[in-house]
């Protein structure tokens, strides 16, 4: 599993079920043990089906995972799912439908971009180039993104600013390329053309790290536009979680 670079705990070793940051649980797949917020709850929904519940609300009965869509994939076709399911929900009737890690990769990347959309709402996300480039040479700025469609001049321009604002000049210190075109992160934000995402509060730039974090590890790098580099320093019928609530059912 990929670390982030601000140093979330991600596997934990057996022991104490308490990260720095937070509870760990065990990934009942890989047998790894990691924070919540870096794994995926599964939840026994009301109608017997097991439902992705990336929020970990849900009520009941759930299941953690920590493994990529390909690993997913492989052990719901083997049986091996289910029978870690059995297990983790103590028998009974449930179903496991085979669009369940199509379900969970669409469920991640709401919650990445709702954590976008949140914290542009909060006013702690930037857009614009000679608004980041000021925040990043003045020191002020936390994490990185760039849309798939960057220009490279505009993201080593970028870059060079971030590294001489935070005094790490000739570091690899970078942004994340996401795997979303101008017009999806425009769509998200509410913004016109926006090409560069700036977080300014570590708070922020952690949370959103975590939710993009969890959403890239599992869907994999072959599903990545471009390698993963350093991003931080220190509308579907279901909700966002996935799981249907007792009164639509």
């Amino acid at each position: 599993m990929r670390t982030p670079d601000n140093d979330t705990p991600r596997l934990a070793a057996d022991g104490p079920g308490q990260a720095a940051d937070g509870p760990v649980r065990r990934c009942i797949l890989a047998g790894e043990r990691a924070g919540r917020d870096s794994l995926v709850r599964l939840a026994l929904g009301p109608d017997g089906q097991v439902h992705p519940d990336v929020r970990a609300k849900a009520p009941g009965r759930g299941a953690w995972i920590g493994v990529t869509r390909a690993e997913l994939e492989a052990a719901l076709v083997k049986g091996r799912l289910r029978g870690a399911l059995a297990r983790a929900f103590k028998g009974g009737d449930f179903t496991v439908d085979a669009d369940l890690p199509g379900r969970i990769a669409d469920a991640l990347e709401r919650n990445a971009m709702d954590r976008l959309g949140l914290e542009a709402k909060s006013g702690t996300l930037i857009t614009g180039s000679d608004k980041i480039e000021g925040a990043a040479r003045g020191g002020q700025l936390r994490a990185l993104y760039h849309a798939a469609d960057a220009r490279d001049d505009g993201m080593r321009k970028l870059a060079q600013g971030w590294r001489v604002g935070s005094d790490r000049e000739g570091s690899d210190l970078k942004g994340l390329v996401l795997p979303f075109p101008r017009t999806i992160l425009s769509m998200a934000l509410g913004r016109e053309n926006v090409v560069h995402i700036g977080l300014t509060d570590r708070a922020a730039a952690k949370r959103v790290g975590e939710a993009l974090d969890r959403w890239l590890h599992y869907i994999g790098p072959d599903s990545l536009v471009a390698p993963c580099e350093t991003a931080s320093q220190g509308a579907s019928a279901l909700p966002a979680s996935g799981v249907p609530s007792a009164a639509n059912n």
